[in-house]
């Protein structure tokens, strides 16, 4: 199934198969017993009583699912289970082909390879179990003066957390966003309950990012709020400066808009999303781009040694189309770190960029003279591009990083491969290794 670019807080309920699940019809007459006791004013002021009661909303829950859990593979819940599927089918979720089992209570969703991904209840013995169960651990908790039950109270909302997150990535998956939106508020809500009291900044971050999926711009704001305000949590990279920029901007809100992108570069500055942000910013709103460059010096300021820095300056150029200003941006990287691959990176791809945009001129051009000279450029800027990907390839550590400046390279020497041996054998090189997914 598709993965979004976030994070995404996945947790699988890997429970072990228990020949002691109750059925439905079980799991509800339990329940009906725990409520009984729970309206009992002998027995209500029992910690036990709630903790019974909530427990009771929790096997309710996953009654219907019998013994499936996420993450089991499909001959061994053939084994558990108890019975076979009424019917067994392969359905598209979300892009995603997978086998779809109907049983009589639940549909079971396995991937390609078998294991099983979703869990999806049509039959449920409370559509608000889980709701029922928190409500129901509050009030064990409120009742436990003397704590003695406090880590079984925290477990429990723990576990309701997790069964919650699990409901939003299925809803997700389902490409139901406002009911993951919904369930990932829920389980960031009930981990920060006492006892518990563990913030979840994945969940409420998530629930945000399915808001905005849906088109909830106002809810979306609300939880990258509670993110940022609440818990000082800004998302992987800072992430959170770009989302609500973005949400600020389809507000037409363009003063708050560059306030988040403005204090999210001063926080990461080498975060793409953020820098794009600003750079389109300030080339629509017609103001000073100088800013742009005051707002990384400051940053250098504060990292003189940062590679990196000179890095997304070299970004900076490029965007604004300052080709001369870029590559010596790019270059000073190797000056600071002799090990930092990125600025080279950083050229070759402008040089590659550059010639892929001259071809295109070229091949609409009609005029003959034109034509050559723009074909000239065209073999120029892709010679250009050669060495400092080159340079990259060699100071790389990472594998997959190499691989995909060899696919630049190979694209770039095949255009040169008959005119020179070097450039046959560069291309025979990288070619080898873009087919074999490897440098090593």
């Amino acid at each position: 199934m598709k993965k979004i670019a976030l994070v995404l807080a996945l947790i699988a309920s890997m429970q072990i198969a228990d020949a002691q699940v109750k059925s439905p019809s079980a799991a509800k007459a339990a329940a009906e017993k725990a409520q009984a006791d729970a309206a009992n004013p002998k027995k209500n002021t029992k910690v036990a009583t709630w903790i019974k009661l909530g427990q009771a909303y929790i096997d309710a829950y996953s009654a219907p699912a019998g013994n499936a859990w996420v993450g089991a593979g499909k001959q061994e819940l053939a084994l558990v289970m108890g019975s076979k599927p009424a019917k067994s089918e392969v359905v598209e979720v979300n892009g995603q082909q997978m086998t779809k089992d109907t049983y009589e209570n639940c549909n079971l969703y396995f991937s390609a390879n078998e294991v099983l991904q979703i869990i999806e209840v049509t039959k449920p013995v409370y559509t608000d179990a889980l709701d029922k169960a928190y409500k129901a651990f509050q009030e064990a908790a409120k009742v436990d003066e003397k704590g003695s039950k406090t880590a079984d109270i925290a477990n429990a909302l723990k576990d309701i957390s997790g069964k919650l997150v699990q409901d939003a990535y299925n809803e997700y998956t389902f490409g139901n966003m406002k009911a993951a939106s919904e369930y990932f508020e829920k389980a960031a809500v009930v981990s920060a309950t006492k006892p518990c009291t563990a913030i979840d900044t994945n969940s409420f971050y998530n629930a945000g990012f399915t808001a905005q999926i849906a088109g909830d711009n106002d809810r979306a704001k609300k939880m990258y709020d509670i993110c940022l305000d609440q818990y000082n949590y800004e998302g992987e990279g800072g992430e959170i400066y770009a989302k609500l920029a973005d949400l600020c901007d389809k507000a037409g809100n363009k003063e708050a808009m560059k306030g988040y992108l403005e204090k999210g570069f001063s926080r990461y500055p080498q975060s793409q999303s953020i820098l794009i942000g600003l750079i389109n910013y300030y080339i629509s709103s017609g103001e000073d781009t100088g800013r742009l460059f005051q707002l990384i010096d400051e940053a250098k300021k504060n990292e003189p040694n940062n590679a990196s820095l000179w890095y997304v300056e070299g970004n900076i150029n490029t965007q604004l189309g300052k080709i001369e200003d870029a590559v010596a941006a790019y270059e000073k990287c190797a000056q600071i770190n002799p090990e930092y691959e990125y600025g080279f990176i950083g050229e070759g791809i402008l040089y590659y960029n550059k010639a892929i945009e001259l071809q295109e001129k070229a091949q609409s051009e009609m005029d003959d003279a034109k034509y050559q000279k723009l074909a000239e450029e065209f073999e120029a800027a892709l010679k250009n591009c050669i060495a400092p990907f080159e340079k990259a390839f060699n100071l790389s550590k990472d594998d997959a990083l190499k691989v995909n400046v060899a696919e630049y390279l190979k694209n770039a020497t095949y255009r040169f491969r008959d005119e020179d041996a070097n450039f046959k054998a560069a291309y025979e090189k990288y070619a080898d290794i873009v087919a074999k997914g490897t440098a090593k």
